[in-house]
């Protein structure tokens, strides 16, 4: 993913969830793909995704079950 289209994402997600926190990180030797961070903790990967003619991109994030220990 190159540098706009992580600002881009990450304007979107900072303005769909409300927090301006977020941020979008390039990964390091990957380029179809960007890791999401609130603060400094890591939450989940973006993937771009450009086999069929729409362009789009897909979150992922895991959520374990020693996470919702602390709710």
């Amino acid at each position: 993913m190159n540098p706009e289209e992580i600002r881009k994402i990450e304007a979107y997600l900072r303005s769909k969830f409300e927090l301006a926190s977020i941020q979008v990180r390039a990964r390091p030797r990957k380029d179809d793909s960007a890791e999401v961070y609130i603060g400094e903790e890591f939450i989940g990967v973006i993937f771009r995704d450009d086999e069929d003619e729409d362009l789009s991109w897909n979150f992922q994030m895991a959520i374990l079950e020693i996470d919702l220990d602390d709710v």
